[in-house]
């Protein structure tokens, strides 16, 4: 697979160490800050009702710009539509890529929503508004679907996270998604294809002394606890307990479990790996997974790379679609295929589109979501939404409500109850069943 050189410039495409532990503390810091738990509304009874329909989502982050041409809504033969067609799907009438033809194979499972506005051409600003729900603002920081489907969704008794983030090289690090919801909600990373590292206890300590280990941690903990308990240490305690039941269920990250069969299905690629990963993940119970596939910001050959780019992604991400519903997954599992933003209708001098976020789509599947329809449309050449607008805040909402929750209610923050979604936008009813 080609390695993509960004034209935009951009340094969200880039991300070094130094930085990732900047944003961690800040995120601890930020959790130390800002304490709270969520509202009366997804307490109790109500909380304990909501986790027990066992709802999960998955959104594969199509990171740099998915061209909506090249994918989800073709203009062939106009002055925009480039060299490709569109072809017929399993549902009469939508056509999508030629560049997807296993993915047309399950248009009676998807839901295409075509007619995305989001007006934010920045790649950091445009990753974060559809992935909160929220505009950035230096008044406040939102926490991500992943974060908020963790709090909202997540069975801890089964002893697994609830938001995990799938990458090449991803090894078990924390991510800083959360916000006010505190460091416990934030994502952990994994590869594609192994459990996280350091979870394999040494040879050289025995169970009795492991145990002996952690019950000393435990009584020290809690006597600091007693005295002096804030977002932070809280944090810092339950690294430690989460840390033990990833080493409990290590087996659950290791798709050399699955079948050499299913393994070959999915693809002898990263992606391959991380969608059989996310499969698994989902069918341990795992409330939230990130799927990332990367190199999609062509400023340059356009053509050439989402042809790469979609070879690749086609046939496994069809067969994560087909596997979820033939294993009764997909009614209680909410699928989101997104970018920061899509390409622009115009083709450049450089034979690639830049950064369009005027009219493009979104894909979504599963859960609550209606099956086999095309919602919004776009002109003749895709410069605009002239049907079924969206934006951020509606998509968000309707996450929520696509797995049952309901997006109205509000968190309790500091003594202050703040929406979990915008107030300004409402889920697109015309899409939910």
């Amino acid at each position: 697979m080609s390695i993509a050189h960004y034209a935009c410039g951009s340094q969200d495409h880039g991300l070094n160490r130094r930085r990732f532990l900047r944003q961690s503390l800040s995120g601890v810091a930020a959790g130390g800050a800002i304490a709270g738990g969520l509202g009366t509304l997804t307490h109790g009874a109500a909380a304990d009702q909501l986790k027990s329909q066992d709802m999960r989502v998955v959104v594969f982050n199509m990171h740099g710009g998915l061209s909506q041409l090249e994918s989800w809504d073709p203009k062939p033969g106009t002055k925009t539509g480039g060299p490709c067609r569109a072809i017929p799907t399993s549902v009469p009438g939508i056509h999508i890529s030629d560049l997807l033809p296993y993915t047309a194979k399950q248009m009676h499972h998807l839901c295409l929503m075509r007619g995305v506005n989001t007006a934010e051409d920045d790649h950091g600003k445009g990753a974060y508004l559809m992935l909160t729900g929220r505009r950035q603002s230096a008044a406040a920081e939102y926490p991500q679907i992943g974060a908020v489907a963790a709090r909202m969704l997540n069975d801890e008794s089964r002893g697994l996270p609830g938001h995990i983030v799938v990458t090449p090289g991803g090894g078990g690090g924390k991510g800083n998604e959360a916000a006010y919801l505190g460091p416990k909600y934030s994502s952990i990373s994994l590869g594609g294809s192994k459990p996280p590292p350091n979870t394999t206890k040494p040879d050289a300590i025995n169970d009795e002394a492991e145990a002996r280990r952690h019950e000393m941690r435990r009584h020290v903990n809690q006597e600091f606890l007693s005295r002096r308990r804030t977002a932070i240490t809280d944090a810092y305690t339950h690294s430690y307990e989460q840390a033990l039941r990833l080493m409990e269920r290590k087996d659950v990250f290791d798709i050399s479990k699955e079948s050499t069969k299913d393994q070959e299905r999915y693809g002898n690629h990263d992606f391959g790996r991380q969608c059989l990963m996310a499969r698994r993940l989902l069918e341990n119970g795992v409330s939230f997974v990130q799927v990332t596939h990367s190199n999609y910001d062509t400023h340059n050959e356009n053509f050439i790379f989402h042809i790469e780019q979609l070879g690749e992604f086609d046939q496994s991400f069809a067969t994560f679609v087909a596997d979820l519903a033939d294993r009764g997954l997909l009614e209680k599992t909410l699928v989101v295929v997104l970018s920061e933003f899509g390409r622009t209708p115009n083709i450049n001098l450089y034979y690639g589109r830049d950064h369009w976020s005027k009219a493009w789509s979104v894909l979504m599947a599963g859960g609550k979501m209606a099956r086999g329809a095309a919602f919004g449309k776009t002109n003749d050449e895709g410069t605009e939404v002239v049907d079924g607008q969206v934006d951020h805040g509606a998509l968000f909402h309707t996450y929520l409500r696509a797995v049952g929750v309901d997006s109205s209610q509000t968190i309790a923050v500091d003594g202050r109850q703040l929406p979990i979604a915008d107030p300004a936008a409402a889920p697109v009813w015309k899409v939910l069943t």
